[in-house]
């Protein structure tokens, strides 16, 4: 007689062996009926087509052709990782179009620099049929029922509106619905993950009673915060001043690559709390911290942010033509799918892969609306920042100019109608009468 013992290895060796059965019988019937995993990926997708929270192509359209978009068919663009064939093919739904302007131009021309970037951005979304740009979460809606490529217009950099709120509400009418507070620089009242820029450096300040100004305002404007390129404190400070969910649009796990622009667990967990957005980051520096990646990296992240966080705050935000480096499978826009096959392949359920695909970034922006609905009797903000915080020797300050020469004289004191040759003439006509007596 068996022992217990026995039996029982008995019964788990019989177990394996149909577990083993039943793996290769579901494989013989995908086989069979042709159903493989690629075309899981294809119906997900087709369901629930992507909404990309970062793509640089603008930067690109001036790098390369001086935005003359009369130069390039966006269809099938060369020496890029986005088109619309590969947009498509990639079920890209929607994809953030960055607008972008150096930090080199804080001081000077960003305000220029970013209208005319926003500019290319509305023409290529409103020129190009497949394209469509919106501007709410239902228009967003709307596109993917008529199949299109829905445009969302987002600054990258604070440093675009030139610390002034009147500005940020223009660009807000210009169809703009997301900011990051800093790129590469600091601002005069937020603070920047990078030192490549020594500007603007202040201990224990990473987000001005200004900075608040603004976070308040895009929360009333109904224009979603994005803390990628902040630093950690800045984002901290931002998460627990503003009303709305945020999102950090182009960003990875810190524990998985401790890149001082990935998140941390600890700030990962505020931003659940807030329920916010993580768009993971497909960089290769900021997937494996080196040049070189590859799909199973990228879905350790998706992998990590999960446990820390659970699905329904986690989105993807590519950094295509953002970035120079991209892992291996994940070149361009296209090759999205890979990514979804290597997560169902980790177990993530379809619900999950819903969730980061398009539901999570349409959960924010609607509840960033319904933020802004509530502050509907606001006032536009009138905060405005001191000179001594801004430090720039170019921005005019509006006063009388200071007279010239040795007269002290107003140059406003002359009558506001009178010629300026008048008193010469009347010089002229008192010595000819003179000459005329004599």
């Amino acid at each position: 007689m068996l022992s217990r013992k026995s039996a029982l290895s008995a019964s788990s060796g019989i177990w394996m062996k149909s577990l083993g059965h039943l793996v290769v019988l579901a494989s013989l019937c995908c086989l069979i009926s042709g159903y493989s995993e690629r075309d899981r990926v294809h119906d997900l997708m087709s369901k629930y087509p992507l909404i990309d929270g970062h793509n640089d192509l603008a930067l690109q359209l001036r790098i390369r052709h001086n935005n003359r978009l009369s130069q390039v068919d966006l269809h099938n663009v060369s020496k890029v990782a986005t088109d619309i064939t590969r947009l498509q093919a990639g079920h890209v739904q929607a994809q953030m179009f960055a607008v972008y302007v150096m930090c080199g131009a804080q001081e000077k021309d960003a305000v220029r620099l970013t209208l005319e970037q926003i500019d290319v951005i509305r023409r290529m979304c409103t020129e190009y049929q497949d394209f469509e740009l919106v501007t709410s979460a239902q228009e967003l809606r709307n596109s993917e029922m008529r199949h299109k490529i829905a445009c969302l217009i987002s600054i990258e950099g604070g440093h675009s509106i030139d610390s002034s709120l009147p500005a940020l509400r223009m660009f807000y009418q210009l169809g703009v619905r997301s900011m990051a507070l800093t790129h590469s620089c600091n601002t005069p009242w937020a603070e920047s993950s990078s030192k490549l820029y020594n500007v603007y450096q202040r201990q224990n300040n990473s987000l001005t009673h200004f900075g608040k100004a603004v976070v308040e305002e895009m929360n009333r404007l109904g224009m979603i915060v994005d803390l990628s390129h902040t630093s950690w404190d800045t984002a901290w400070a931002a998460l627990k001043h503003s009303k709305a969910p945020v999102i950090f649009s182009h960003s990875s796990s810190f524990s998985i690559c401790s890149h001082g622009r990935n998140v941390p667990d600890w700030l990962l967990l505020d931003l659940k709390k807030k329920h916010g957005l993580i768009m993971v980051n497909l960089h290769n520096n900021f997937i494996s911290c080196s040049d070189d990646a590859n799909i199973s990296r990228v879905a350790d992240h998706f992998d990590h942010i999960k446990k820390v966080i659970g699905a329904e705050s986690i989105g993807i935000g590519g950094d295509f033509e953002g970035a120079v480096s991209f892992p291996q499978g994940l070149e361009d826009v296209s090759k999205y799918p890979a990514l979804i096959q290597e997560l169902l392949q980790r177990n993530w359920t379809e619900s999950e892969l819903a969730d980061v695909l398009r539901k999570n970034f349409l959960r924010v922006f609607e509840e960033v609306e319904r933020v802004r609905d509530r502050m509907t009797l606001s006032r536009p903000s009138e905060v405005q920042i001191s000179f001594e915080e801004v430090q720039n020797p170019c921005r005019l300050v509006l006063r009388r100019p200071v007279p010239r020469g040795p007269s002290h004289q107003s140059p406003f004191s002359r009558a506001p109608h009178e010629p300026k040759g008048l008193p010469i003439l009347a010089i002229v006509l008192l010595l000819s009468s003179l000459l005329m007596i004599e």
